[in-house]
């Protein structure tokens, strides 16, 4: 398999000559490069490239809240299977066609592109998940994203109605008017 143009002995050279490194399997990159706070997540976005970062990895990402995860949160469509190398750093969720389709953004960083749910999404996401993370989670996300004006009501509501939780979203909307 070929990477970028270069193939394993080349890479495997590169690096023994200490011109690149690497930074997982089948990443690599230049030896005077600096990775930043979200290499993981180009990880992820190269590892599993129909996946979307999620819940509290993409809350994290857009820097609302307080929640660190420990791994990778990534979305797939339903109709997808699970990755197969069982020790990956991710943890999976999978969404509806119409869900994962919806609030897609895509982010260029310096180490890679990476596909994360908008901040809209990612709250609504968090409410529809609520039962796994708990409410609070959702909720301070929620107040946080408002108050740092991360997103409109109009862009929470539209991504509530895609996620079919603005009922149970619409009593905590209120709370912030």
């Amino acid at each position: 398999m070929v990477v970028a143009g270069y193939s394993r002995e080349y890479l495997r050279r590169l690096v023994g000559q200490g011109h690149a490194r690497q930074l997982g399997r089948g990443l690599y990159a230049s030896a005077d490069f600096e990775p930043d706070q979200n290499l993981s997540l180009v990880e992820a976005a190269k590892r599993v490239p129909r996946a979307v970062v999620c819940l509290v990895s993409a809350l994290q990402f857009h820097r609302i809240g307080t929640q660190s995860p420990h791994q990778v949160w990534l979305a797939l469509p339903r109709d997808t299977n699970f990755p197969g190398n069982g020790n990956l750093p991710f943890r999976f969720c999978k969404f509806s066609a119409a869900s994962h389709a919806f609030g897609v953004q895509e982010h260029a960083l310096p180490s890679g592109t990476v596909r994360v749910y908008s901040p809209a999404k990612t709250v609504a996401d968090c409410f529809k998940y609520r039962h796994r993370y708990g409410l609070d989670v959702a909720i301070e996300a929620l107040r946080d994203g408002w108050r740092e004006k991360k997103f409109t009501m109009n862009e929470l509501s539209k991504a509530a109605a895609v996620c079919r939780v603005s009922r149970v979203i619409q009593p905590y909307i209120e709370m912030l008017a």
